[in-house]
């Protein structure tokens, strides 16, 4: 070990206690030359509504306008609507209710009603001829409940003599007007609307017993308001002029099955 040095020997050796040291910058034979402007140009003041008047998009010299763009931070923009939507809300607002897409109609609803409650009342063609099924399935199973508060369970009987009056009517008034006029869903909508004063009859029954003369007298009016509702709303809807006592007969037979099983 005595044949290496002390560590001085690595790092070279201390400077001595008399050493002085020069801080002084050095000279490089030349001075440092700044280039200098004259502005002498007028200063005039800057034009803010100009830039404010400008579009984002002619360029980005002008100032920035936060109610041009889309406020990223809240994800809406300047109406209030959210940027994740990409404009689905103007879509839905040109869509149909719901009601609409799903086949009812409450207007169309409300004008049959009152088609059928007054008979000499005039009513649109196209409301006449809109397949609706709500309002005669809610008068069919009117009927059926107010039989059964009687104590009479016919529901079987509702839909079979439904069903074949449906049938045959759709074949009649397919041989007295053109066959592209009518179609099924008209001939069932027209027949179930006109079954309201049977369901007025069958609600009576539930009160009073109609099995006497009275029952008869009620029944026949019952018929008679069926029969001649009916055949005017099918007159109308299928432009069959002078044919409306042709069609009332058939009718009142069929309404007249509704009527026998109403009273007995």
């Amino acid at each position: 070990m005595s044949q290496f040095g002390g560590p001085n020997d690595f790092y070279g050796s201390a400077p001595s206690a008399d050493a002085s040291y020069n801080f002084d910058i050095p000279e490089f034979g030349q001075e440092l030359n700044f280039q200098t402007f004259d502005n002498t140009q007028a200063s005039v003041p800057p034009n803010y509504d100009a830039s404010y008047a400008q579009p984002p998009s002619q360029g980005l010299g002008g100032f920035y306008d936060p109610t041009a763009y889309t406020d990223t931070s809240y994800g809406q923009d300047k109406s209030g609507k959210s940027a994740a939507d990409g404009g689905a809300g103007n879509e839905f607002d040109d869509e149909p209710p719901l009601l609409e897409e799903l086949g009812i109609n409450p207007n169309h609803i409300f004008q049959k009603t009152l088609a059928v409650l007054n008979p000499l009342r005039g009513t649109d063609q196209q409301i006449l001829q809109d397949t609706d099924m709500a309002g005669p399935l809610v008068f069919c199973l009117t009927l059926g409940g107010f039989l059964l508060l009687s104590g009479k369970v016919t529901f079987s009987y509702i839909y079979g003599i439904g069903v074949m009056g449906c049938i045959f009517f759709y074949c009649l008034l397919s041989l007295m007007v053109s066959r592209s006029q009518v179609t099924f869903g008209a001939v069932v909508s027209v027949l179930g609307y006109c079954l309201l004063p049977m369901v007025v009859l069958s609600g009576i029954n539930i009160l009073i017993t109609i099995q006497g003369t009275l029952g008869l007298i009620v029944s026949g009016i019952s018929i008679f308001w069926c029969a001649i509702s009916a055949s005017k709303l099918f007159a109308t809807a299928f432009s069959m002029d002078h044919q409306q006592l042709l069609i009332a007969y058939p009718c009142a037979v069929l309404y007249g099955g509704f009527a026998l099983i109403t009273i007995y």
